[in-house]
Order: structure tokens, then C-alpha cells, then sequence
């Protein structure tokens, strides 16, 4: 799901949108904000959709197999069983799965080949072959046999990267979020009963990180200025062309929390903003962020600029 750190990546992405903008409407930019958050479970939902895809595929497969011009004995009695695979059978009854493919209208009619070419490197498999010949099965190791598909076939196919690249912008950045929305939907659906089963929630409190994302955005940009000062003063051995953007943007992140969200540690502040760093940034980015932070810091908390609510928040 999206952490707290995955949310800061979502509002870094939306202040470098607005600064590099000529529209400064913010509504407009908050709302493009919550919607990258959304593209997240759209792109989740199609990432199920294209599983259950694959395994409808196995009676394309057989009625193709049929049809040959000299069928074999294997073709005319092709094996059916994943069909019946019980994770498969309870996501597609799942009514937010199904009220989700149909909101995000979700077809992959757009593009027939990529089933048909993930079946067949599934049909290849030795871990296919395997669980044909299974007769014990149970919802745990039909839910093996989903996560090969996922982890071993799809992930591991050029095509789909491709098509999840064409329709998600950010599916570079997003791609690991998946993994771990998948990997808690398995862990979910741990019922025999498919109303039992539930999808993954994209946040932990949506209600909660909802207000804090559009918090850190707005706040960022209202003091946008200030906090610009701020950076500046410390930093007049730099030529401004010099500094990255990015690494400017992560500094007004941090003074934001620094000032204005009184129940986040400052320590956790800073290393969120550095580890965000080693990704989006220079190689040399994190050391230089992380001096200037500190001056910073040292001086909101020379003039008591910084209140914290909770003992030691300052400090831990």
C-alpha cells in the first residue's frame, strides 16, 4: 500500500508539476494530486484483471487446441483446472473487484495478444505442469500458482511492462506499490467464503493521508516563498542554477513539516526527505540536503519557530 513516504513521493510529484506549470490554479493541482493517488487503484485493479485474463485464456487455449486440423488426444481433453482455481473463482466475485473493472471500464479487447502471450509462457512452465498434475489442491496452493503468475509470467514480460507504462505515467515509481497491493490481496483472500475475501486498501487511513497530502501541498506552496528565503541565505556559495529542483522542493517538504505539522518527528522528517533523495535526485544530493536541513533546523529552533505536540518530537 501507499506509505507515508510513497505519499510525500505522490506531493513532491505535484509540486514539481505546479512550479513547472504555467496554470497556478491550485485547485486544479490538488486535484491532479488526488488523482495520481487513484491511478494507483485503477492500476492495481487492472494488474487483477490481467491475472484473471490469463487464466480465462486457458479455454481460448483449449477451443483453439480443439479446432487444429489434426488434434491430438491431449488437445481434444485439454486440462481445464485452472478455471477452478479458487482465488481466481473468488476475486471474480468479489463485488468491489467487479464494480472497479466496471468504473475504470477495463478490457483488455485493446490488446488480445498479451493473454495469449503470457498463456503461452505459462503452458511452458514446469510449475504449470506441476500443478495439472496436483490432486490435493487447496486455496493455498491455488493462491501459488496465482503468484507464479503474477511474479514470474507478467513481471517478467517486456509486453506488459510495456502496456502498464503506456497507460500509468508514473508505473516506474508505482510498480513496487503494486507488488506489495498484490502480495496483501493473497493475504487477504484467505477464505474458502469469496465474502469474506477483501481487496487491498491502497492507504492505511485514507481519510487521514488525504488530509496530509493536501496539507504538505498546500503548505509547501503557500510559504512557498519563505521557505525559498530560508534555502537561499544558506546556501550563497551555490550559483542558483546549480541546485537542483528537486533537491530544492525536498528542502521546503522538510522546513514544511518542520513548522507546520506539529505530531511528526523531525528525525523522521529528515529521513524520510533523504531516503526520498537517493531516488529522485543527485548522487550528492542527500549529503547536501542534509547540511542544509540542519542549519535550518538549528535555526527554527534557536527562534522557537518549531512546536511540536508529544514530548521529544523535536529531537526523535
Amino acid at each position: 500500500m501507499l506509505n507515508r513516504r510513497h505519499l510525500r513521493v505522490k506531493v513532491l510529484q505535484a509540486l514539481y508539476a505546479y512550479h513547472q506549470s504555467d496554470n497556478k490554479d491550485i485547485k486544479q493541482h490538488e486535484k491532479n494530486l488526488l488523482q495520481s493517488v487513484e491511478k494507483v487503484h485503477e492500476m492495481y485493479i487492472w494488474m487483477l484483471s490481467l491475472i484473471s485474463e490469463v487464466v480465462s485464456y486457458v479455454q481460448t487455449d483449449a477451443e483453439e487446441r480443439k479446432h487444429k486440423h489434426l488434434p491430438t488426444a491431449d488437445d481434444l481433453a485439454p486440462k481445464l483446472k485452472l478455471l477452478e482455481n479458487r482465488f481466481i473463482t473468488s476475486l471474480n466475485k468479489n463485488d468491489e473487484y467487479l464494480a472497479s473493472v466496471k468504473k475504470y471500464k477495463i478490457s483488455w479487447s485493446f490488446d488480445p495478444e498479451l493473454a495469449k502471450s503470457l498463456f503461452t509462457i505459462l503452458k511452458n512452465s514446469t510449475e504449470y505442469s506441476d500443478y495439472l498434475k496436483k490432486t490435493d489442491d487447496t486455496l493455498h496452493s491455488d493462491k501459488d500458482m496465482i503468484k507464479f503468475i503474477f511474479k514470474k509470467v507478467i513481471l517478467k514480460s517486456l509486453l506488459a511492462e510495456q502496456v502498464f507504462e503506456d497507460k500509468f505515467i508514473f508505473w516506474p515509481v508505482d510498480k513496487d506499490v503494486l507488488q506489495a497491493l498484490i502480495a496483501k490481496t493473497f493475504k487477504n483472500f484467505s477464505y474458502d467464503n469469496p465474502a469474506q475475501n477483501k481487496l487491498a486498501e491502497v492507504t492505511g487511513n485514507w481519510d487521514e493521508d488525504r488530509d496530509f497530502i493536501i496539507e504538505l501541498f498546500r503548505q509547501a506552496i503557500r510559504y512557498d516563498a519563505q521557505y525559498q528565503d530560508m534555502i537561499s541565505k544558506k546556501t550563497q556559495n551555490w550559483e542558483p542554477d546549480r541546485i537542483a529542483m528537486m533537491d530544492t522542493l525536498l528542502m521546503k517538504m522538510a522546513i514544511t513539516e518542520f513548522v507546520n505539522f506539529t505530531s511528526i518527528p523531525v528525525k523522521v522528517t529528515i529521513n524520510e526527505y533523504l531516503e526520498i533523495s537517493k531516488e529522485f535526485s543527485t548522487p550528492k544530493s542527500n549529503s547536501f540536503i542534509n547540511g542544509i536541513l540542519d542549519k535550518i533546523l538549528y535555526e527554527l529552533k534557536a527562534d522557537n519557530t518549531i512546536r511540536k505536540v508529544g514530548r521529544g518530537l523535536i529531537d526523535e
